[in-house]
């Protein structure tokens, strides 16, 4: 009941509060400190600025940048970007950038790196990559984002901006394209001005293919996918000083490529082979996978209401951000690796999100500039597991939900001590709670169960769930959590800066309702935030067609939420501190007016300091007769073993990453020709949760593409070309007690595009 009446408190002064503002000054859009023309303006500081200015390591990457790299959905951003991996463990998306990052996949448990859609808090997970449509610029802000984003945001950030409807022309703009492996994709979007004060957009997507892998015994191909989504979006300015965008998006996924896994081998631990060495049908081939039955899919569809709304209240400009998000996910993945019937899971997924932001931000032009702002966010998200084996129906395993709730306020204030030095400082009070967790747990056992009460709960045809028969077996969690930024920064002239700053930040607290909760004596481990204390010294400079960063950088990371294993139970607790430091830096250089050339590289040095009960995986055959008789007893192949670490790699972590890129333009047959490549490169990291197993070696990729447009933008056609260099490296390692799996990068990939405007 209260949560309700906050929402809809929320979304009245939203909607209502914010329009009955009428001061008399003239509505400006202008967030920040005017810019030059030509410097790259971001807004990594929650008002728009110019990058130059700005200190924080950013790459920001605009639709040209976008389209010359091939960059299709989020995740390819990886491929420009220093630092930045993109990783899946089963359909969970987990970003990492310098090191931060979380292979944890619990209900509530959410990612290190915040991605924010114009404006916008997206937070479930399994719906976090998605196809880039209509977007004006990315920002990938490193190192944790605590005061002015909040929780979760240890790693960094990641900021899309896409278009808007406006009411300066109307017009129609698309493209389609068609590739290797049937791949077809097309989209569109269309501005139509209503009047002098409204104008309305209408945008859509479509992609499907075919697949690229194969069934190991039939041949069959595998991993056709089809995804489409809509956008409604409208503006209006409903006075001088006030303006809404309300925007609708529905989307679905149905794409099975996350999940389709061949058996991993390697010379440290062989062969993943499922259940005790189960003669298969497996295969190890990057192109094939051993199915069973029932096949693996990955299924979602999505809808998002979003209204912004920005006031000019004369002293300073106000914004409301208020958000609603349904997103529903149905998945099936295989866990033996093999082409039997022996051990599937279903995994569906409903996830609900309201959030709410106001920010306050001062007007430029005067010494003192301030952001301000009031942030509260609810997210139920709740999983209910079944074994799919047999594919004629489901059998009900478990589930489990939270309910998290935070609470914000923040501050933010630069000052202008001379023209030539500034200072920063920055707090955020955050509250975040966690409500009715649990884990739903299913007994395959005629014996009755004991509570944490002492009581007993029989079971009903062999059946038990902890949560029906006691239906006060949830969980709760709460912590306060205080965040702040401090930056001195010097500008010798227009064209460069020089920073030194300290920021801290957390991941929000998680119960582990996938581990402890299911094991006498069936109560939630509480597990508390991750915190991080970072420090960076930078340089930036800008002029004359030329932009060049720099940092270095040192990160104290405690309390990790690591998968330990004790007793032969997976939990979830704080196991690990971890250090990390390193280089980072980018060039961007117009060296003509018709060629540009740009590059990145960072090291990262990240290591465990101390990590205790680190899970190793070994396989049973290797532990002696008494352990192979035990896993042969349960059909597993590998135990799980606790060991202390120290000083070992982060998990996810290559030490060195780069890339380079460039792009020429030339007049041709009365319009212009572009041609542009980029090179990107990843040395060799490891997946295993321990930072010492499962090892990926180093590999590059190359994309290019050529481009010619018609006078005027009318129309284009383009030929292109991914990962041509055909590098085949793991995008995932999915490792259990039945087997370990082995997910492989797609092939070369190439086709034709054709675009057009009107």
């Amino acid at each position: 009941m209260n949560g309700a009446l906050l929402r809809s408190t929320s979304f009245v002064c939203g909607a209502v509060g914010l329009i009955s503002l009428a001061p008399g000054s003239a509505f400006a859009q202008d967030n920040g400190a005017a810019v030059d023309d030509e410097a790259i303006v971001v807004t990594a500081q929650r008002r728009a600025e110019a990058q130059v200015d700005v200190p924080i390591t950013i790459t920001s990457l605009s639709s040209q940048a976008l389209d010359t790299a091939n960059v299709q959905q989020l995740a390819d951003i990886g491929k420009v970007t220093p630092a930045l991996r993109f990783d899946f463990a089963g359909g969970f998306f987990q970003p990492t950038i310098r090191g931060i990052g979380t292979a944890v996949a619990t209900s509530g448990g959410g990612g290190n790196v915040g991605i924010y859609i114009d404006g916008f808090y997206s937070p479930n997970p399994l719906a976090a990559d998605f196809d880039l449509i209509s977007v004006e610029s990315i920002q990938v802000l490193k190192g944790p984002q605590g005061t002015l984003f909040g929780r979760n945001t240890t790693g960094g950030a990641i900021l899309v901006q896409t278009r808007e409807p406006d009411t300066v022309e109307t017009y129609v703009e698309g493209r389609v394209s068609y590739g290797r492996y049937n791949e077809m994709r097309a989209e569109s979007f269309g501005n139509f001005v209503v009047s002098d004060y409204v104008g309305i957009s209408v945008e859509g997507q479509y992609r499907r293919g075919d697949g690229w892998q194969h069934e190991a015994v039939t041949g069959k191909r595998l991993g056709d996918y089809e995804n489409w989504s809509v956008r409604l979006g409208l503006k209006a300015e409903l006075s001088e000083n006030v303006d809404v965008l309300l925007r609708y998006k529905h989307g679905d996924v149905d794409d099975p490529s996350p999940l389709l896994v061949t058996s991993y081998v390697d010379d440290e631990i062989g062969l993943g082979a499922p259940f005790g060495g189960f003669a298969g049908p497996y295969t190890t081939k990057k192109n094939e996978v051993a199915t069973g039955s029932q096949p693996e899919f990955f299924q979602s569809n999505s809808d998002v209401v979003q209204l912004t709304i920005n006031a000019d209240l004369g002293f300073a400009d106000l914004t409301s951000y208020s958000q609603y998000r349904n997103e529903k996910v149905d998945s099936s993945l295989e866990l033996d690796y093999s082409g039997a019937d022996i051990f599937q899971l279903g995994l569906p997924n409903n996830n609900e999100t309201w959030s709410q932001e106001f920010l306050l931000t001062s007007k430029p032009g005067t010494p003192l500039q301030w952001t301000a702002g009031l942030f509260y966010f609810e997210n139920t998200d709740q999983y209910i597991t079944f074994i799919d084996t047999d594919p004629t129906r489901r059998t009900r395993l478990g589930g489990s939900s939270t309910t998290v709730r935070s609470y914000a306020a923040f501050i933010d204030a630069t000052y202008e001590i001379t023209p030539k030095l500034f200072v920063t400082g920055g707090l955020r009070y955050a509250r975040d709670q966690i409500d009715d967790a649990y884990y739903n747990t299913r007994l395959l056992s005629s014996d009755p169960i004991v509570l944490p009460d002492g009581s007993t709960c029989d079971a009903t045809g062999g059946t038990v769930y902890i949560r029906d028969c006691d239906p006060e077996a949830v969980d709760f969690a709460k912590d306060n959590r205080v965040t702040p930024r401090f930056v001195i920064r010097y500008k010798p002239d227009d064209r460069a800066s020089i920073y030194a700053s300290y920021t801290k930040g957390y991941k929000a607290a998680i119960i582990d309702v996938g581990g402890s909760c299911q094991n006498p004596p069936y109560v939630c481990t509480r597990v508390k935030p991750e915190t991080i204390d970072a420090f960076e010294v930078g340089a930036k400079y800008e002029a004359y067609g030329l932009s060049l960063e720099g940092a270095a950088f040192y990160y104290d990371y405690q309390d990790l939420q690591v998968s330990i294993y004790e007793a032969g139970t997976a939990r979830i607790v704080n196991a690990a501190q971890s250090e990390i430091y390193g280089l980072e830096g980018s060039l961007r250089y117009r060296v003509t007016p018709a060629f540009q050339i740009s590059s990145g590289a960072s090291w990262v040095h990240a290591r465990y300091k101390d990590f205790e009960n680190a899970p190793i995986y070994a396989r049973c055959s290797e532990l002696g007769e008494e352990a192979a008789a035990g896993c042969a007893a349960n059909g597993v192949t590998f135990l799980v073993l606790g060991q202390n670490l120290d000083d070992v790699t982060m998990q996810r972590t290559p030490e060195f990453t780069g890339f380079i890129g460039a792009n020429y333009e030339t007049d041709l047959a009365g319009g212009e020709l572009a041609l542009s490549g980029n090179l990107a490169y990843s040395s060799s990291f490891f997946f295993g949760p321990s930072g010492i197993q499962f090892k990926q070696g180093g590999y590059e990729t190359l994309s290019l593409r050529a481009q010619w447009s018609a006078p005027e933008d009318r129309y284009y056609v383009a030929v292109w070309g991914d990962n041509v260099t055909n590098s085949r490296y793991l995008t995932q390692v999915q490792y259990s007690n039945f087997g370990i799996g082995a997910n492989w990068s797609q092939p070369v990939t190439y086709g034709i595009e054709a675009g057009f405007r009107f």
